[in-house]
């Protein structure tokens, strides 16, 4: 009886039912289906992405005024805060922040405006001469252009103005018409700053809330990591950009040239564009400079904006910027370019703080750290990213 028990729990077990496999998944082979099934999940997330973009393209004069009260908010959050702190009551902390942005926009207007008005009929006064010497010049150089030859070409310009005057004024028109369009989105971005700084935490739980309950936690840390680096991005770029209008600012100061004030603000203004900004927007010192003093002033004023530039690049973006929001200088000139050619000059404004916003929140998620720490601080994502950085 007892070596019978043995021989029965010594009996093997049935083998598992393997369902056949189809005939033509044994025809493909491995590589293959493993391609194919990334490739499938690729177009998805193309097409979620190319929608997005469809849509923000589509929307872009309510999409951009909402950006630009980010970050402004970006900016006027952490005072805001700050007077919070030291017991403000927040309806005057709020205002001070409000008003004391329109004072300070309002001010740079009232300076570039003024500065433009007197001195702009010296400027082109300037002009006119350096066109007449650059005209002699073109008929006494070798190239031996005749008066009559430069004329006629003059002649075939001013034609060629008059037979596009239809679309000159479509153009004027599409003027008229985006002004109405920046009055009304400068309107929707105070609103929407206005806003944020009233309640932006219950307009951020809400946007939380809209996602599944297992993935708030993640969804809430992300973007507070988010939040911190632009915060960082914005106050850091206004120092950059500061010294960059500053610096170009004194080169044309020196040099005598005229609308110094203009140029500096337009410095400032063209710096948020990393890497390229205040290259572009300096060549207008430059192209003022050899106008109004000649070619030896453009030079000077040339190296200037190259001095500041690589001031700005191997100074000041890597010392101040530090490593949460480092972004690699391919990626952002790539980045830069792809907003440019998507969406014009906002594009080119709001690419670098969306990568670095986006590269935060991608390894926040991807590292888990918001199953531990799902309120991070500026710290917290700082040391991480240092830490992944030399880990590499």
């Amino acid at each position: 009886m007892l070596t019978r028990t043995r021989l029965q729990r010594r009996e093997p077990r049935p083998a598992p039912v393997v369902a056949p496999r189809p005939a033509a998944d044994g025809a493909v082979p491995v590589g293959m289906r493993i391609a194919g099934a990334w490739s499938w999940r690729i177009l998805a997330i193309a097409g979620v992405v190319g929608l997005l973009v469809f849509l923000v393209i589509q929307l872009r004069y309510i999409v951009i005024p909402l950006l630009v009260a980010v970050l402004i908010s970006a900016l006027l959050v952490p005072l805001v805060q700050f007077l919070r702190r030291h017991r403000w009551p927040k309806w005057l902390a709020v205002t001070v922040a409000m008003v004391g942005l329109l004072a300070i926009v309002s001010g740079l207007i009232f300076l570039v405006v003024t500065q433009i008005t007197s001195d702009f009929p010296r400027l082109r006064d300037r002009t006119v001469e350096r066109i007449e010497e650059f005209r002699e010049y073109l008929v006494t150089s070798p190239l031996a252009i005749s008066e009559a030859e430069l004329n006629q070409y003059l002649a075939q310009g001013w034609e060629a103005l008059q037979r596009d005057t239809g679309a000159l004024l479509t153009g004027a028109a599409s003027v008229g018409s985006t002004a109405g369009h920046f009055l009304a989105g400068l309107l929707l971005a105070l609103f929407a700053t206005l806003f944020i700084l009233i309640d932006g935490r219950g307009i951020w739980n809400w946007t939380v809330r809209l996602f599944p309950r297992r993935a708030r936690r993640a969804v809430n840390g992300s973007g507070e990591a988010g939040w911190l680096t632009l915060t960082t991005f914005v106050k850091v770029q206004i120092f950059v950009a500061a010294v960059d209008a500053v610096g170009i600012a004194l080169v044309a100061f020196f040099l005598g040239l005229p609308l110094v004030i203009p140029i500096a603000v337009m410095v400032f203004l063209g710096s948020f564009v990393p890497i390229v900004g205040a290259v572009v927007t300096g060549s207008v010192a430059v192209f003022i400079a050899l106008i109004y003093q000649g070619p030896v002033a453009a030079l000077v004023m040339l190296g200037g904006v190259l001095l500041v530039q690589q001031l700005e690049g191997h100074v000041l973006q890597p010392l101040i910027m530090g490593t949460a929001v480092k972004v690699h200088p391919l990626a952002v000139v790539v980045a830069v370019a792809a907003g440019g050619f998507i969406a014009g000059i906002p594009g080119t404004l709001f690419a670098v703080p969306i990568v670095a916003v986006l590269n935060v929140m991608v390894k926040y998620i991807a590292s888990g750290a918001w199953r531990e720490n799902p309120h991070p601080v500026l710290d917290d994502v700082v040391s991480d990213s240092g830490r992944r950085k030399s880990d590499v």
